[in-house]
């Protein structure tokens, strides 16, 4: 098969599609063709050599796909080839073929074609897990969005306004403000032109900034809030007022979803497949998908997702 191979770190010129060996199912695993994978801020990350795949994770990047399955090891329970399927990946996704524990892997659901799919695994189970399991967002309540235009932000918009949340978001330009309030949101703010802590309170916080917007997210904070903080786009060290959080009996987690063991992610997926694939079943939920490159060509996708200009996810079809 062919795969992305990253020989050393670097900017996107890094990214290679070589020929490499084909994978093989192991016992609980499904091999997937795949149809196409989706560009996260992790795979540049990774790109970069600054966030190495776990222990025996596939060397090649990409964290989620679609695609058909081709044949299942021992002990794989509940599909078999030929199922049109997409899956959170610990890596392996910018490749011809995938392997993964089948507690990974979804059908598609209805109102999306195959490649469209690719859009939804890693965004789905991030905005469900952290959302909903771990900060308990509950109906009525305010949710806080940061980078509201971004693949986990419009699919965070979508999934908390159908539970019945006011949804705010974040965004660096007006015409993404605009995007995320056509996607359902109440409020924006453009943190170029103006402090969100300023206008927003908010439940729950979902930040993919971390350290730069610490003190802000604490003044957001409502009393009882759940500050979330899923990514350190903004560094990985803030200043964090113990007064003013204790004061609102509020609290801060910290969590990432790639390292987490089989079972935990086997967890997250039913809870996608049993309360999301629903809405999007249903046409309530949509994925946003800003462009669609050819695999071969993963080097332009990164480019392009490193302008900042897009809204959405940018899948690469093989």
């Amino acid at each position: 098969m062919h795969a992305i191979v990253i020989d050393k770190p670097g900017g996107p010129e890094a990214l290679s599609w070589r020929q490499v060996p084909d994978p093989r199912p192991g016992p609980g695993e499904v091999l997937i063709d795949v149809a196409a994978s989706a560009v996260n801020r992790a795979d540049v990350m990774q790109r970069q050599g600054r966030y190495d795949p776990p222990p025996g994770a596939s060397p090649y990047p990409g964290l989620e796909c679609s695609g058909v399955v081709a044949e299942v090891g021992p002990a794989v329970e509940g599909f078999r080839p030929g199922d049109r399927v997409c899956a959170l990946l610990t890596g392996g996704g910018y490749a011809e073929k995938v392997t993964v524990p089948w507690q990974q892997v979804m059908r598609v659901p209805g109102g999306v074609d195959l490649v469209e799919a690719a859009a939804l695994p890693e965004v789905a189970c991030t905005v469900w897990s952290n959302v909903f399991m771990t900060a308990r967002l509950r109906k009525g309540e305010t949710l806080l969005v940061h980078g509201g235009a971004s693949g986990i932000g419009t699919l965070a918009v979508q999934l908390a306004k159908a539970f019945g949340s006011r949804v705010a978001v974040t965004a660096g330009t007006d015409e993404k403000v605009a995007r995320c309030l056509e996607l359902g949101a109440d409020e924006g703010v453009n943190y170029r032109e103006e402090d969100f802590s300023e206008r927003i309170q908010a439940d729950v916080i979902l930040d993919i900034v971390g350290g730069r917007y610490l003190p802000a997210n604490i003044r957001a904070l409502r009393t009882g809030g759940r500050l979330v903080v899923i990514g350190m786009q903004g560094g990985s060290k803030g200043e964090l007022d113990l007064g003013a959080l204790l004061a609102k009996r509020a609290s801060v987690h910290g969590t990432t979803l790639r390292a987490r063991p089989v079972d935990e992610k086997g967890v997250i997926v039913r809870g996608v497949v049993d309360n999301v694939w629903p809405l999007v079943d249903a046409g309530v939920i949509r994925p946003v998908i800003h462009a669609r490159v050819p695999m071969s060509e993963a080097a332009e996708a990164h480019r392009l997702i490193e302008t900042g200009e897009h809204v959405g996810k940018i899948l690469l079809v093989g």
